[in-house]
C-alpha cells in the first residue's frame, strides 16, 4: 500500500533549532507506519521557512549590501532542500534506533503550473515580512512587488497560488518507492514551473502543498493521502454550539459542506477540497488529523475519512 503524507511547514517552526527538534517529533510518529510495510512519500509546507529565506536574499536587506534579490523560484528550492534535509537527517536516525535500514531521499520538485491560470491576475499568498503603508509603497516601486494589507497587522508582499497542473519528477519518485526508498518531495508544493517555446522556466508563485500532495498523490497511484494538521478532525459549524467533528464521510457529502462555507479558506477549506481531488480522481481514501493520530488514522481509528 502507498501512501502521501503531508506535513504542515507551520509545524516544522520558524529557526533551524526549533525544526530539526519538530522533525524529529514528526519522524516518530511516521516509524510506525513505515514498520507497517507502507511505501511512504513525505510532503511538507514551507510557509515560515521560504519567507524568511526570501527576506534574507532581498536586495540592501539591512545586514550585507552585498546581498542581491533572489528569485522566488529558487527560494522555494532553497526550503525544499534545508527541509528536506532536517526531515531526511531525522528519519534515518529514528529508523537506525528501530533496527531499520530503510533509504531515504529528498526529490527537489518542479511543478508545472498554467500559465494562464487566473491566479495570476489576483496574487492572494502573502510571503515575508509586514511593513507600513510607505514602506509597501516603496518596496512596490523599488521591486515590483504586488503589496497588500494584512489582516490589520500591516502590508506584505503578495504573490500568485496557481494549481498544480504536473509533477515533473513523478517518474523518478516511483522509481525511488519502487525500490524500496522512503521519498520526500514537493516540498513547499514544489517549484512552480511553466512551460515555454525552450522548456520549462521558474516563476514567481506558491503552490499550496495539499493540492499538490492531492496531484502527486494520484500520480503515484497512492492508496491514501494523508494530511497532517492541528486538529484531530474536519468540523462543520466549528466554533459554534453545534461544532460537529467528521469521521467517516464521503466526498460528495463533505464537497457539499465545504459549498456551504463550513471550511475556512485560509485553513481546513484547502485540505478538504484536495481530498476531494485525489479521491474523485484516485478512488484511494484522504484522512485528515493529527501527526499524533497518523498510524491510527491508516488503520480507521482516528481523524476524518473521506471516500467515494
Amino acid at each position: 500500500m502507498r501512501v502521501v503524507i503531508a506535513l504542515g511547514g507551520n509545524a516544522l517552526g520558524n529557526d533551524p533549532k526549533t525544526q530539526k527538534e519538530n522533525a524529529c517529533v514528526a519522524a516518530r510518529a511516521l516509524i510506525p507506519i513505515i514498520k507497517s510495510g507502507y511505501e511512504v512519500v513525505i510532503t511538507h509546507g514551507n510557509g515560515p521557512q521560504v519567507g524568511l529565506i526570501n527576506l534574507a536574499f532581498t536586495e540592501g536587506n539591512g545586514v550585507n549590501d552585498k546581498v542581491y534579490a533572489m528569485p522566488f523560484a529558487e527560494c522555494g528550492a532553497m526550503s525544499e532542500g534545508y527541509i528536506g534535509y532536517h526531515l531526511q537527517n531525522a528519519l534515518v536516525n529514528e529508523l537506525k534506533k528501530e533496527g531499520l535500514d530503510y533509504p531515504v531521499c529528498s526529490v527537489v520538485t518542479q511543478v508545472e503550473v498554467d500559465k494562464n491560470d487566473p491566479a495570476f491576475l489576483n496574487p492572494t499568498k502573502p510571503i515575508g515580512s509586514f511593513y507600513s503603508r510607505e514602506e509597501a509603497m516603496e518596496i512596490s516601486k523599488k521591486m515590483g512587488y504586488t503589496m497588500k494589507e494584512d489582516s490589520g497587522r500591516g502590508y506584505r508582499r503578495v504573490i500568485a497560488s496557481p494549481k498544480p497542473v504536473k509533477i515533473l519528477e513523478d517518474n523518478s519518485i516511483k522509481c525511488l518507492l519502487e525500490n524500496k526508498n522512503i521519498v520526500i518531495s514537493v516540498g513547499g508544493g514544489g517549484i512552480p514551473v511553466i512551460k515555454t517555446d525552450n522548456g520549462y522556466m521558474g516563476i514567481d508563485a506558491v503552490i499550496d502543498k495539499d493540492f499538490a500532495s492531492s496531484k502527486l498523490a494520484s500520480d503515484i497511484s497512492a492508496d491514501y493521502l494523508l494530511i497532517l494538521t492541528a486538529v484531530p478532525n474536519a468540523k462543520i459549524n466549528f466554533g459554534k454550539d453545534n461544532e460537529e467533528a467528521l469521521f467517516d464521510i464521503s466526498a460528495s457529502d463533505i464537497e457539499r459542506y465545504n459549498i456551504l462555507g463550513h471550511f475556512g479558506s485560509g485553513s481546513m477549506k484547502p485540505k478538504v477540497e484536495a481530498s476531494v481531488a485525489f479521491v474523485k480522481n484516485s478512488g484511494g481514501v484522504s484522512i485528515i488529523t493529527t501527526i499524533e493520530n497518523a498510524y491510527l488514522a491508516l488503520t480507521g481509528k482516528a481523524g476524518t475519512r473521506i471516500h467515494l
